[in-house]
């Protein structure tokens, strides 16, 4: 099997080719590559895109990541260009900069601060439990069905202060919306003819339409209440900047949260279990060393690398790794590539769960938008594997392990596994 290490030549380097994004290889060949060769590298892409700047070292995404001013993410944030008419429609936090962005962000901070998230742990502790319990009496069974996707949407669940009934369709809304590039799971393929009838919906998704009834109905039910739960966050706090939210701001919050919320916990549980079972001698220094957990949580971290990329849009002229960005450009930070980058890990190409010098870009570098959620993420994979690896006498892979063709989100579909009870 050709090693993610093993250079590609820069020629056949294409970022925008989603079915380079299949085969858990090809994404890493590229990366080293560029890093090496064309660290600032201008992707061509098919109309009606215009094509990007890829920034693929680890230093260069920390400076486009903490500057807003010049890389602005108001221009929106994945690859799909819109226009301005798009951007009042679909803007949520995350394509917004300056204090709305601060204002909106602090209505439901707190709830990820770390006293409310550190409160929680008996409550996760538990939720862990009834998920292994349920999956690990099969024996065989898919590990993201069952365990990466269970838990976080359950956690997701109690925040929004919905019932576990719904867990599923909130799955399914996120595999949709994230999924639009992958016929597995998009109702209609983003760039599609038919997905210009959705063009004014985030991710041109029609399960946007579904997430934003559901939505609503939430807020009509809490609004005016005195609940702690977020969706009663949304509707019944005034933002600092004195800005109510609007209904679209609402809309396109709550989706935020939907897919946010589930999605990259989940693919980080699938790619740690992964690494786990393709590192068998990891895995018997946890069962070992519990203690190790922790520190093995931010190699879990760095290696799954769930969201390839984040765009930012060049504000002016301005020289980036020594090419010239010119004002209106994609420039895209490739967080993945990152988190391999020699000049800060060393053996980046090491599964390693002792390593302690962890600087990863998983969450953001230094930026105003760094996930909010990021202590919530730590702690549901510190207590999912504090919980699961104490269970289990041997776990082996047991079938294929397909990948969501995106080069947005770097998701494992299906991880069949088989286990020997402890």
């Amino acid at each position: 099997m050709t090693s993610a290490s093993e250079p590609m030549p820069l020629a056949d380097v294409n970022l925008a080719d989603l079915d380079n994004f299949t085969d858990g290889v090809t994404p890493w060949r590229m990366f080293h590559t560029l890093r090496h060769e064309d660290p600032v590298h201008w992707q061509p892409e098919e109309a009606p895109n215009s094509g990007f700047w890829a920034v693929t070292r680890h230093a260069d995404i920390a400076r486009v990541d903490r500057d807003p001013d010049t890389f602005t993410s108001t221009r929106f944030v994945n690859l799909e260009e819109v226009d301005d008419d798009q951007i009042k429609k679909r803007a949520s936090i995350l394509e917004m900069d300056g204090v709305r962005h601060r204002a909106l962000r602090s209505v439901i901070q707190r709830q990820f601060g770390a006293s409310v998230i550190n409160s929680y742990a008996d409550f996760l502790r538990g939720l862990t439990a009834t998920t292994l319990d349920t999956a690990l009496a099969k024996g065989t069974f898919d590990f993201v069905a069952d365990v990466s996707a269970d838990f976080p949407i359950n956690v997701l669940a109690r925040l929004l202060d919905v019932p576990p009934e719904d867990n599923q369709q909130l799955i399914d809304w996120g595999n949709r919306i994230i999924g639009n590039t992958d016929p597995d799971y998009a109702d209609v393929l983003l760039h599609s003819e038919e997905s210009e009838k959705y063009r004014d919906l985030p991710f041109r998704s029609p399960a946007s339409i579904e997430v934003f009834e559901y939505g609503r109905e939430l807020a009509r039910q809490r609004r005016g209440g005195d609940g702690t739960d977020l969706i009663s966050k949304l509707v019944n706090t005034t933002p600092r900047d004195g800005v109510p939210l609007s209904p679209r701001d609402f809309d396109n919050y709550f989706l935020l949260l939907v897919v946010a919320g589930n999605e990259t916990t989940r693919h980080t549980i699938s790619h740690s279990m992964l690494a786990l079972l393709q590192h068998p001698e990891q895995l018997a220094r946890l069962k070992d060393d519990p203690s190790l957990i922790p520190t093995a949580v931010e190699e879990f971290l760095r290696w799954a690398s769930p969201v390839y990329h984040f765009r930012r849009t060049a504000t002016r002229d301005v020289d980036l790794g020594g090419k010239r960005v010119k004002e209106g450009d994609k420039v895209v930070m490739w967080f993945a590539s990152g988190n391999r980058d020699e000049k800060v890990f060393g053996n980046p190409y090491d599964f390693d769960v002792t390593r302690t010098d962890n600087d990863h870009v998983t969450f953001g570098k230094g930026s105003p938008h760094l996930c909010l959620g990021n202590l919530l993420a730590r702690t549901e994979i510190r207590i999912m594997f504090e919980e699961l690896i104490p269970r289990i006498a041997d776990i082996r892979l047991a079938g294929e392990v397909p990948r969501v063709r995106s080069n947005f989100v770097n998701g494992i579909k299906k991880l069949p596994v088989e286990v020997t009870l402890a």
